[in-house]
């Protein structure tokens, strides 16, 4: 059983089409490639977890408000990361955990 056409102006055609068709395949695995890539190369560049943030407050001049251990989701957005003496110092100030 052949389920190709007959005729050669059909097969042509046909040829045609699955020649664009892998060209436009071969594109997409290029840009797809190419982003892996940059994908691999952002996380290699990607600076090191803090062992300790300090949360801040609602504004930029207001004191922290919690010291987390880094990487902590529940940090919010306002953080910022800091060395183990500065997290040590809030905590003796006051700091909540």
């Amino acid at each position: 059983m052949n389920d190709l056409p007959p005729d050669l102006p059909r097969l042509r055609t046909l040829e045609t089409w699955l020649v664009l068709t892998l060209d436009r395949v071969r594109q997409q695995i290029a840009i797809t490639e190419r982003l892996d890539q940059e994908r691999q190369r952002g996380e290699q560049a990607r600076p090191a977890i803090s062992d300790w943030i300090l949360e801040g407050g609602l504004n930029r001049d207001s004191p922290p408000v919690a010291v987390h251990v880094g990487g902590c989701h529940m940090a919010g957005k306002r953080w910022k990361g800091v060395p183990r003496d500065v997290a040590l110092r809030a905590l003796s100030e006051g700091i909540e955990v």
